[in-house]
């Protein structure tokens, strides 16, 4: 399951022009960011490294990590000397200092997880005081409608499906949580949330993609959470 390492070019290629992810979830996820000039930057659940180089261009000091040496590879490709690049599970300790990070970017990568809790304890053991998460993932709703009969909403529970590239199938799971869960965990972490949005794509695919933006547009698809650190505590 979720083995990014035996489809990372064909990932990387679906994933750099799509509608759902050039023209929804990255603008959302930069807009969230604002201005990150002079900022450092993790980009945790980095990938192929798209959403790292639009940080890079906007003046940020990224970091990337992610637990595909396939996907690192193909990053580092795309970004050169300009990001450090770091193999690691999100499940692991993070290899950074206290406080090393303005803000953390975690670009629909929770979702895999099934137990929250320790990987947020570390995402906001390496932001600073006032520091940020900015998260997406997939929508609690949509995930809700996957299965037939529909789980327990309540629960946390898992669903697996097949993504096919070239006409390969590679199995994936992630796994739903409840709305009131995910806020829960950022609290939980010592997070404040800040920010829960359900945006909208780029105005731009309406042309681009003419068949597919409106149902983008008019169905729930992602959640996008920012969540601080409080400024006043350690």
């Amino acid at each position: 399951m979720n083995n990014y390492d035996s489809f990372a070019e064909a990932y990387a290629a679906e994933n750099e022009n799509s509608l759902v992810n050039a023209y929804y979830e990255r603008p959302a996820m930069l807009a969230l960011a604002g201005d990150v000039a002079g900022r450092r930057v993790l980009d945790a659940g980095c990938g192929s490294g798209p959403l790292s180089a639009a940080l890079r261009d906007r003046g940020a000091i990224v970091t990337g990590i992610d637990a595909s040496a396939g996907m690192l590879r193909l990053a580092g490709q795309r970004l050169g000397d300009d990001v450090a690049l770091h193999v690691v599970d999100l499940t692991d300790r993070l290899p950074f200092a206290d406080g090393a990070f303005d803000d953390v970017v975690a670009s629909l990568v929770l979702h895999y997880l099934e137990d929250w809790g320790p990987t947020l304890a570390e995402l906001r053991r390496v932001l600073r005081p006032g520091g940020r998460l900015i998260a997406s993932v997939d929508h609690p709703f949509v995930a809700y409608t996957f299965q037939d009969p529909r789980p327990d909403y309540f629960a946390t529970t898992s669903y697996a499906f097949d993504w096919t590239f070239d006409g390969q199938s590679f199995p994936m799971r992630f796994w739903r949580k409840p709305l009131h869960a995910m806020t829960d965990a950022f609290m939980t972490a010592g997070f404040r949330l800040s920010v829960i949005s359900e945006p909208q794509p780029d105005p731009a695919a309406r042309e681009l993609f003419p068949d597919q933006f409106p149902d983008l547009s008019s169905k729930t698809t992602f959640l996008f959470f920012v969540v601080e650190v409080p400024a006043d505590e350690p």
